[in-house]
């Protein structure tokens, strides 16, 4: 099959996942496995995370509303503790494999779901070469940030929006996540889906580079 576009996320693909993050601060803190990440994919399209995601509440909205789902589930935290977790590493293979996509004439973009204080740039940890992060930016064709534009994967439109910005059809894209809840309506729509492993990336971008018969490491 050919290819016109290959659509990334970006914070688990680009970068480190928050959900190491989380993993760490659950061990630390006597929390149960993946206890924020449950509570973040409880009612998933309406929750305290969610709205936050599409910029409906503020960061003190959130930090209540969360600290409240979290009570619920049996362990108060806080959301602005949830905000800390999110400073993240960069990942150079990926950010190559972006240039060579780039280079061998696809379109390309980015889905990502980010929040209105933190947008995806800002949740770079301040130890990370500030150059690279435009770099990966400056070889999107399109962005799309949940913050900004009022949707959020896994909402199908999202998915629609960046085809009509790029004017591919979803059949002739590659998408690229960290989540499975994030490649279910991409997939639905006819992209072609590849899941980027917590930690290791070079899978992912191995798939992506047999499925272009492009050279991306």
């Amino acid at each position: 099959m050919k290819f016109d576009a290959v659509i990334f996320d970006f914070g688990g693909v680009f970068t480190t996942s928050p959900v190491q993050n989380f993993a760490v601060f659950e061990h630390e803190h006597g929390l149960p496995e993946r206890f924020l990440g449950n509570v973040i994919k409880q009612n998933h399209h309406t929750n305290a995370w969610a709205q936050y995601e599409r910029a409906e509440i503020d960061v003190d909205a959130f930090d209540d509303m969360f600290a409240a789902e979290t009570k619920a589930a049996g362990h108060e935290v806080r959301g602005r503790t949830l905000v800390s977790l999110l400073s993240l590493k960069l990942y150079p293979e990926m950010i190559e494999a972006l240039a060579r996509v780039k280079q061998a004439g696809f379109k390309t973009g980015c889905i990502t779901n980010n929040l209105r204080e933190i947008d995806s740039k800002a949740m770079i940890a301040a130890s990370e070469d500030r150059e690279a992060i435009e770099g990966i930016f400056a070889n999107f064709d399109h962005v799309i940030e949940s913050s900004k534009a009022g949707v959020r994967k896994p909402e199908p439109r999202i998915y629609e929006m960046m085809c009509e910005a790029l004017g591919v059809a979803p059949t002739k894209c590659i998408f690229l996540d960290d989540l499975g809840i994030n490649l279910k309506p991409a997939k639905a729509m006819g992209m072609t889906t590849i899941k980027v492993l917590f930690g290791d990336v070079k899978p992912a971008i191995s798939e992506l580079s047999s499925a272009l018969n492009v050279a991306l490491i």
